[in-house]
């Protein structure tokens, strides 16, 4: 099925599978003009005349029917090309890709099981591993520049340990806080996000990758293993902060 901007007459080629049966907001890639499209009203429907042709009050972008007004309350969709959850529109908010035509609703989306979480979390652990690495080193080289003793000295030793935590808690809460994803969820191209499809922000990252994830270990790790028998795949962790981990 081909889409055609009415002003500049740019045509491109969609899999009518992917568009929605109702009326939708599109931008042109071409001249940026906004437009409804709807599939249903394609040639061979003598009721209706295609939505692509030049009339006024289906080529302005603010005029969009009711009926599709009402349908997008509340729904979330997730860009094709950047994986940004977001609420239905013509462009994707963080990257600017039209997605409408493309954009996949949350509600569809897979949840990702027990054995891909945990590959994602190995590549986390073996690289934040090699930055707990050299950044230790870098530290242990600060301190015997100040002639501290490295060895013996218990101070010394919790100063290290804090400085290990630390930068694991940072790891966790910063990406996922940020995208969602850390390194290892994007080798896997799964995400964290709250259960109405919304981004999940520092503090429900916190909640969820520190006092969440320690309730989960400290009952012997059965907080991880609920993953593998509940129906939307959620953790302790995850029940606590209200999340769930989705398939891109």
């Amino acid at each position: 099925m081909n889409i055609t901007c009415p002003k500049c007459r740019f045509s491109k080629s969609v899999d009518p599978a992917k568009l929605p049966d109702r009326p939708v907001k599109v931008n042109c890639p071409k001249c940026s003009e906004g437009f409804i499209f709807d599939k249903t009203q394609q040639p061979g429907d003598a009721a209706a005349e295609s939505p692509l042709s030049n009339e006024p009050e289906i080529s302005s972008p603010q005029e969009t029917p009711p009926a599709a007004a009402s349908s997008d309350h509340g729904r979330r969709i997730i860009c094709s090309a950047c994986g940004t959850v977001q609420a239905p529109a013509a462009q994707c908010v963080l990257c600017g890709a039209t997605i409408i035509a493309t954009a996949r609703p949350v509600e569809n989306l897979g949840y990702a099981g027990f054995w891909v979480r945990v590959v994602a979390y190995m590549i986390d652990f073996l690289l934040l591993g090699v930055m707990q690495f050299v950044l230790g080193m870098l530290f242990s080289r600060a301190i015997d520049l100040l002639g501290v003793p490295v060895e013996g000295d218990p101070s010394v030793d919790l100063v290290v340990w804090l400085f290990g935590a630390t930068l694991s808690i940072g790891y966790a809460v910063f990406f996922t806080g940020y995208c969602g994803q850390t390194p290892g969820k994007m080798a896997l191209r799964i995400k964290v996000m709250r259960a109405d499809g919304s981004p999940i922000g520092y503090g429900r990252a916190a909640l969820r990758e520190v006092f969440g994830k320690f309730l989960s270990t400290l009952l012997l790790g059965i907080g991880y293993l609920m993953v593998a028998f509940d129906d939307r795949k959620q953790g302790l962790h995850d029940k606590i902060a209200d999340t769930c981990v989705i398939k891109l």
